[in-house]
């Protein structure tokens, strides 16, 4: 069921090496998500100086089963749950064919979950465009007194 699927990727997880490689001349940026989404997409928003906007329609997305989730707890599974070996990356938008080859080449999957935008910080935005809420969201911190 769900269960032994969630434990076999944490078990076994795949790290996406091939994808890695394959986005080498193609994307601006990368990172594996291990902290979770917010930190790692975080740090990459933090060294590059700018901000994200996510959409909230494309993070649902990223489940691999329809867990039968309220919107909220889904939130907290795809933006902070860590050990996930995916890569979160950044390209221009011109180079989408290229990130596309790459995903088929790595024989690896990919979504646009947002766009990059000049002023800094994450927001993530509903289908209307409107600011979802994330306060109290934050990455697993393995230094953390509370961990």
């Amino acid at each position: 069921g769900v269960q032994a699927l969630a434990q076999e990727r944490l078990d076994r997880p795949t790290p996406r090496v091939a994808l890695g490689q394959a986005l080498r001349q193609v994307a601006s940026s990368a990172a594996d998500v291990s902290d979770g989404l917010l930190g790692d997409l975080g740090h990459i928003l933090k060294a590059s100086k700018v901000g994200a906007e996510l959409h909230d329609e494309a993070l649902a997305g990223l489940m691999q089963t329809r867990w039968a989730l309220p919107d909220a707890w889904r939130r907290i599974c795809v933006l902070t749950g860590g050990d996930d070996y995916e890569l979160v990356f950044t390209a221009p938008r011109e180079h989408r064919e290229a990130v596309l080859h790459a995903a088929r080449s790595a024989l690896t999957p990919v979504t646009c979950i947002g766009r990059i935008v000049a002023d800094p910080g994450l927001r993530l935005l509903n289908a209307q465009g409107q600011t979802l809420p994330l306060d109290g969201l934050q990455s697993f911190d393995h230094f953390s007194s509370t961990a």
